[in-house]
């Protein structure tokens, strides 16, 4: 039996295509998960995401509810914002909630919520000084963003390998942020 909740959120970057193996993996951890997707990554998995629901057990969101209607998830252990696009981690950063998942995020700080965001973007974007801005603000409010050595190192724009993001330095921080095994 899972007692730790982890809210998966993904944004549109492809290794959000592998997020079944993420999430089974993460079960296997122990983690009871819920997933969260931006607008454009619930689109394009969207001939997914029955099959999403049903291997967490609960509905796939990308879209805040409806005032007063009851909350389908139990309350984040932690949070793991894995592909993190430009566009997310600077939203994130400057408080723009327009999409669902990034107004838990940026709720979650306030909250103290234990947060892991791993950025996925390519090198141009990782020079963009606003990007380097919102990377450093979000650790500074307690957020750890894997970028870097040791965390996702940008490729040149149009040599991206999927296939080689990280994923496991996600789930090996978040479970270090929730104390697995205390």
């Amino acid at each position: 039996m899972t007692s730790r909740v982890l809210y998966l959120f993904g944004a549109a970057a492809p290794p959000v295509f592998d997020v079944a193996d993420v999430i089974r993996d993460a079960q296997e951890r122990g983690f009871d998960v819920c997933l969260g997707l931006t607008p454009t990554a619930n689109r394009w998995l969207g001939d997914r995401l029955p099959a999403l629901a049903e291997l967490t057990g609960r509905p796939v969101r990308s879209e805040y509810k409806v005032p007063g209607e009851p909350d389908v998830w139990p309350k984040a252990d932690v949070i793991a914002f894995a592909p993190a696009t430009f566009n997310t981690i600077n939203a994130w950063a400057l408080g723009i909630t327009r999409d669902f998942v990034v107004g838990v995020v940026a709720e979650g700080i306030g909250k103290g919520i234990p947060m892991v965001a791993m950025p996925c973007v390519n090198a141009a974007y990782a020079r963009h000084r606003q990007f380097e801005r919102s990377v450093g603000e979000l650790r500074e409010m307690g957020v750890r963003v894997l970028f870097g050595p040791g965390g996702f190192v940008p490729n040149q724009p149009g040599r991206g390998k999927p296939r080689e993001y990280p994923w496991p330095l996600v789930l090996d921080e978040a479970e270090r942020l929730v104390g697995a095994g205390a």
